[in-house]
């Protein structure tokens, strides 16, 4: 039984929205954000990057504290308003030829504990207490986790329904995205969408691991400081963006070392030889089409890499990951490369636009040879959270990637 529940958003004002919300920090150039900071006085941007205001660069304890005054003046200057019902938040999103549609609602941290909302990931211990120490004294979440649910009919016809109505916002941003939001508010539709999740035995996260487990976290902070406790606070829940499975679009990262590891050229295609049927493509761009299939990129040429499965051995769904196998039988044993997260020979390059990049990354002398793969399917990555099992980083780079700012949860 999964429990969601509506909140009462603090949202920017309909003249401001689009002046309001913002990509993600990391997302900008160093250009393109000093020119949004300095012509935008409404952005976003502002309340994260709090020491442009002073030309200072702030971090730790002074960050946070001033992060949160920076968000205190977009309140005092009605930039940002909070509504005055419980609400869920429609939400959206159409680029190019992709769209989705989803909603903002409070997802509960005892789901989160109680394994009803799956994970896929590992997360850093360190990184969770640092963000759980910026909420606290933040007092807010701005960043929504993505996560998904099966597709459901019953869901299906209430968005039908609430897109019927006119949208509270309706704004298209310079990266030529379309934004449209509806406020769901009606007592009934509400009571609906609540049921429908009860049903649900499991939900996924998509995105945000470890935003989640730092909500965790904060819940129990401030539990252990609460002697009225109820379970009912708002820390007990926090932000999330709920779509249907069938709506999010899935993309690989490929992957790039920057040395054979001692072995030459030769001695390494032998080395590959043993796991794989290699074919070299030469200067034609390869990109492989079917899983357990690899592309790779070596000193000037395309390869394509056919796992040989009789020599492979497949033990659970893990194993079956193309991120996995490509670790387990190149990346470690043939490359050395045995922490993928911290082992400063590896970098990631998301596959939407990744394989010209890597061949001319390579080309530079950067790196001396990339690996594309096929992105991983929804029901793999179902597959991996149901047996409680951790897929290797990097393994998915999962859209939409939502706007900051749009909705905001308080604590």
């Amino acid at each position: 039984m999964a429990i969601i529940k509506p909140f009462k958003a603090i949202r920017p004002t309909k003249d401001k929205v689009s002046l309001v919300t913002s990509r993600s920090y990391q997302d900008y150039s160093k250009n393109e954000l000093e020119a949004v900071m300095r012509y935008n006085p409404f952005s976003f941007l502002h309340i994260i990057n709090p020491g442009y205001k002073f030309s200072k660069k702030v971090a730790g304890e002074e960050r946070f504290n001033m992060v949160h005054n920076r968000y205190l003046e977009f309140l005092e200057g009605n930039i940002f308003l909070k509504d005055s019902k419980d609400s869920f938040y429609m939400y959206q999103i159409e680029k190019n030829k992709f769209k989705c549609c989803g909603f903002f609602c409070a997802a509960s941290v005892q789901d989160y504990r109680d394994d009803v909302i799956k994970k896929h990931e590992d997360t850093i211990s360190q990184r969770e207490q640092l963000f759980a120490k910026y909420l606290k004294t933040v007092g807010f979440n701005a960043e929504p986790v993505l996560i998904t649910y099966a597709n459901n009919n019953s869901i299906e016809a209430i968005i039908d329904q609430e897109k019927q109505k006119v949208p509270e916002y309706f704004f298209t941003t310079p990266d030529r995205v379309k934004h449209t939001l509806w406020v769901i508010s009606d007592d009934e539709a509400i009571h609906q969408l609540t049921r429908e999740f009860a049903k649900m035995e499991s939900l996924y996260i998509a995105d945000g691991h470890h935003r989640s487990a730092s909500s965790n976290l904060l819940a129990n902070i401030f539990k252990i400081g609460n002697s009225d406790h109820t379970g009912e606070e708002p820390y007990n829940y926090f932000m999330c963006y709920m779509i249907p499975e069938s709506e999010i679009k899935i993309y690989e990262f490929n992957r790039l070392v920057k040395d054979l590891n001692r072995n030459t050229k030769e001695e390494f295609l032998v080395r590959l030889d043993a796991m794989f049927r290699i074919e070299n493509k030469g200067s034609v761009l390869y990109k492989p089409t079917k899983k357990h299939h690899f592309g790779m990129y070596l000193d000037g040429d395309f390869y394509s890499l056919f796992l040989r499965k009789k020599v492979y051995n497949f033990t659970d769904v893990l194993s079956k990951l193309d991120t996995q196998i490509l670790y387990k039988t190149i990346l470690e044993p043939i490359l050395g490369i045995k922490d993928l997260r911290s082992d400063k020979r590896i970098t990631y390059g998301f596959g939407k636009h990744n394989v010209i990049h890597m061949k001319d990354e390579i080309d530079k002398g950067k790196f001396k040879v990339g690996f594309s793969l096929v992105p991983l399917k929804i029901d793999e990555i179902k597959a991996i959270a149901d047996a409680g099992l951790v897929m290797p980083p990097k393994s998915t780079y999962i859209e939409p990637k939502l706007r900051s700012g749009m909705a905001i949860y308080e604590f």
